[in-house]
C-alpha cells in the first residue's frame, strides 16, 4: 500500500476565485456526507422492517459498510490522476445505488423470498462508493490551493461530520414522515447526483475534455431521469410487491408512521370461499387469521378473566380489538385501558368491516379507554403515580421470538407490570411454544416472570400462554413440572432468540 511520491499537479483553472471554489467543494462534501448517512440509515430501517431484529441488521449494515469504505479508498487511488471525472462517475453511481437501495431490498424480499443477501451486497456497494469519495475530494481540494495534508483533511472531515449530522436528523424527522422510505431514498439520490454533477461540470469543467464532459453529463442525466421516474412509480411498485408477498388478495394497505398494515381476503365470512380467508399483517408478519382469531383469543383471555376480580383491566397491544372483545364479554368489567402505540391499528379495526365483524365493535364500548403511547413508559408512569392497580393485565403482543421490541419482555417491564397488578391480579401473556424451536424463549419468559416475584403457569389448553400471579399473598395452583433453569432477560442483556 506504499505509493510512489506523486508528481506536482498544477492548480486547477476555476470559473470563480480559489476561496469560493474551495468553499464550494466543502459544501459538496457536506451534501454528499448527508446523503451517505441517509443511505445507511435507510438500509437499517428497511432491513429491520423486512427481516426484524434491528440490532442484527444495524450491525450487518455498519460493519459491511465500514469495511467496504476501506476497499473503496484503496480503489480510488487509481482514479487520482482523473479525480474530477472519477468523482463525477462515483457520485452518479452512488446516487443510483444508494437511492434505489430500499427498492432493491423490498423487491428481493417480495420476489426472491428474502432480503439478507441483497442487504449485504447493497451495503458493500454503497460503502465502496462512499469510501472512494474522500481520496478524490482530497485531490480536488489540493488542486484548488495546495496546503498541508493535515489541514486539508481537517477541513474535509469537519464538513463530512457536520453533513452526517444533518443527514442523520433529516432521515427520521423529515424524509420518513413526508416521503417514506422508498421515495425518500430516491429523492436523496437526486440531491446526491446534482451535488456531484455541479462540482465536476461547473467548478472543474476545464479539467475535462469535451468528449468526457458529454459522457459524464449523459451519465448524470440518465441517473437523474431514472431516480425521478422512480418516484412516479413508487405507488405501482409497492402494490405489485404487496401482491407478490401476500398474493393477489390485498384488500387494504395502510402505511402508518410505525408500520405497514395489510388486510387480505374477504371482509365477510361468506366471502372467504371466493376471496380468501381474512388475514391481518403487521409489517409483513401475520397478526391474525379470521378463521382461528376468535377461538385463539378466547382460549388466551378467558382463563385470566375467570380467576378472580376483573373490574379493572389493562390490555397491552391488542389494537385489533380481538382480546378486548373477550375481556368485555366477562361479567364485572367496569374499566378497560388499551395501550396501543399505533393509532392506525385502532382506526383500521374500527372502520374495516372485516376486523369490525371479528371484534364485534368492542372498540366503541364506553368502558374502553385507548392510550397511544409506549407501554413501558406508560407502566412506569403509572407505577410512580401509585394509581389504582389492575385486576387483570393481558399482554396481547406476539411471542418474544416474533417481536422486535424485546424490552416489553424484559425483567424491568415485568417488574413494572407486577407493581401495577393487584394482589389477587392475573397477568396473561404469550411466550412461544415450550417445545422445539421456541422452547428457550418460553422458559426464558418463565424465568423472567419468576425473577420479579410472579408465579407463571402454562395454560392447560394452550401451552404457549403463561398466566402469572403474585407469589404472595395469592400463589396459583399450578401443576409442578421440571423446567430448565435459565437466567432472566433484562434490558441490558436480552436472552431471547430469533
Amino acid at each position: 500500500m506504499i505509493d510512489r511520491p506523486q508528481p506536482y499537479v498544477e492548480s486547477a483553472r476555476l470559473p470563480v476565485p480559489a476561496g469560493f471554489g474551495r468553499g464550494f467543494v466543502l459544501a459538496s462534501v457536506f451534501v454528499c456526507a448527508a446523503c451517505g448517512l441517509v443511505y445507511e440509515l435507510e438500509l437499517v430501517a428497511v432491513a429491520s422492517c423486512l427481516v426484524g431484529d434491528s440490532v442484527t441488521q444495524a450491525s450487518v449494515v455498519l460493519s459491511v459498510m465500514v469495511f467496504a469504505m476501506g476497499v473503496g479508498s484503496l480503489l480510488a487511488k487509481r482514479l487520482r490522476c482523473h479525480a474530477a471525472a472519477g468523482f463525477g462517475y462515483v457520485e452518479a453511481l452512488l446516487a443510483l445505488v444508494g437511492g434505489g437501495s430500499a427498492i432493491a431490498l423490498y423487491a428481493s424480499f417480495a420476489w426472491l423470498g428474502g432480503a439478507r443477501v441483497a442487504l449485504v451486497v447493497t451495503s458493500f456497494a454503497v460503502g465502496v462508493l462512499i469510501g472512494a469519495e474522500m481520496p478524490l475530494l482530497m485531490t480536488l481540494i489540493q488542486r484548488i490551493r495546495r496546503q498541508d495534508a493535515g489541514g486539508a483533511l481537517a477541513d474535509l472531515f469537519a464538513a463530512d461530520y457536520v453533513g452526517a449530522l444533518v443527514g442523520g436528523l433529516t432521515f427520521p424527522f423529515l424524509l420518513l414522515p413526508l416521503a417514506g422510505e422508498l421515495t425518500g431514498g430516491l429523492l436523496t439520490g437526486v440531491v446526491n447526483v446534482l451535488a456531484g454533477g455541479l462540482v465536476v461540470q461547473w467548478l472543474f469543467r476545464h479539467d475535462l475534455a469535451a468528449r468526457e464532459r458529454r459522457r459524464l453529463l449523459a451519465a448524470n442525466g440518465c441517473v437523474l431521469v431514472l431516480l425521478l421516474a422512480g418516484t412516479a412509480f413508487v405507488g405501482p411498485f409497492e402494490q405489485a410487491a404487496r401482491e407478490a408477498v401476500y398474493g393477489g388478495e390485498v384488500r387494504v394497505a395502510v402505511d402508518t408512521p410505525r408500520q405497514e398494515l395489510v388486510l387480505t381476503g374477504g371482509a365477510a365470512r361468506s366471502e372467504w370461499a371466493a376471496a380468501g380467508e381474512l388475514r391481518f399483517y403487521r409489517d409483513g408478519r401475520l397478526a391474525l387469521r379470521g378463521r382461528h382469531a376468535r377461538d385463539g383469543h378466547r382460549a388466551f383471555v378467558r382463563p385470566a378473566m375467570a380467576g378472580g376480580p376483573n373490574a379493572r383491566v389493562l390490555i397491552i397491544g391488542g389494537g385489533d380489538g380481538l382480546a378486548l372483545r373477550e375481556v368485555l364479554r366477562s361479567r364485572g368489567v367496569r374499566e378497560v385501558t388499551v395501550v396501543e402505540p399505533d393509532p392506525g391499528v385502532v382506526r383500521l379495526a374500527r372502520h374495516d368491516p372485516g376486523l369490525r365483524a371479528l371484534n364485534g365493535g368492542a372498540l366503541d364500548d364506553p368502558r374502553v379507554r385507548f392510550v397511544h403511547a409506549d407501554a413501558f413508559g406508560r407502566l412506569r408512569d403509572r407505577a410512580r403515580a401509585d394509581a389504582a392497580r389492575f385486576d387483570v393485565i393481558v399482554s396481547a403482543l406476539p411471542p418474544p421470538s416474533a417481536s422486535g421490541d424485546l424490552k416489553l419482555y424484559s425483567q424491568e417491564f415485568y417488574g413494572l407490570a407486577a407493581r401495577v397488578l393487584a394482589d389477587e391480579g392475573r397477568f396473561a401473556l404469550r411466550a412461544g411454544a415450550p417445545g422445539a424451536g421456541y422452547g428457550h424463549n418460553f422458559w426464558t419468559a418463565h424465568a423472567t416472570l419468576r425473577a420479579v416475584g410472579l408465579e407463571p403457569c402454562p395454560y392447560a389448553g394452550d401451552r404457549d400462554h403463561l398466566l402469572a400471579r403474585h407469589a404472595h399473598p395469592a400463589p396459583p395452583t399450578c401443576p409442578a413440572r421440571k423446567h430448565p433453569r435459565l437466567p432472566p432477560s433484562t434490558l441490558m442483556h436480552p436472552r431471547y432468540t430469533h
